[in-house]
């Protein structure tokens, strides 16, 4: 069964966005990706700004049920986030994290695509508080922020340093968080 145009447009721009950024890619060069026409194009998205929407909404929901699966794969404790880290930082297509990607890219707070990145940050927050929260923590509000925190420098740093070690030091950094308190 051949895949659906629309489909076919968000796949396209999700690689090619994660792979070259948001503003580097065009619609003519998504269109020719995907083997999608102009005129089809505009019945499923008013312009790019839509499409950069929906790759991001797809991406969020299925990069959150990725990291639950792989954090019950390595125990499901809190601290588990980090392990699953570790797995993507050795993809060889890991590029980051598309929404902190996008929030540089796309530094205006008040545009969709900054919002959509944003609100994935605050639900990724409050997946990590309710680890922390089953887990027993003292204060699971403050830690899910620190936790965090870690996660996305640990991001930052594996792809600058294009190794895997950022997470064992976040993790590390996060276990004496939970000895902390």
């Amino acid at each position: 069964m051949p895949v659906k145009a629309r489909e076919r447009l968000l796949v396209t721009a999700e690689d090619l966005f994660y792979a070259e950024g948001i503003r580097a890619v065009g619609v003519e060069r998504i269109l020719s990706e995907s083997g999608v026409g102009r005129a089809s194009f505009y019945r499923h998205f008013p312009g790019k700004d839509d499409l950069v929407v929906a790759v991001l909404q797809g991406r969020d929901l299925r990069w959150r049920s990725w990291l639950a699966e792989r954090v019950a794969a390595h125990g499901g404790g809190p601290l588990a986030v980090f392990d699953a880290l570790a797995e993507r930082f050795a993809a060889a297509d890991f590029r980051g994290c598309a929404f902190i990607n996008t929030m540089v890219e796309s530094a205006d707070p008040d545009s969709a695509a900054h919002r959509v990145a944003a609100e994935h940050k605050a639900a990724v927050t409050d997946y990590v508080r309710e680890l922390l929260a089953d887990d027993g923590a003292a204060d699971p509000d403050a830690l899910a922020g620190s936790f965090v925190l870690l996660m996305d420098g640990a991001i930052v740093t594996a792809l600058r340093e294009r190794t895997i070690e950022p997470a064992a030091r976040a993790r590390e950094v996060a276990e004496a968080l939970l000895g902390a308190r």
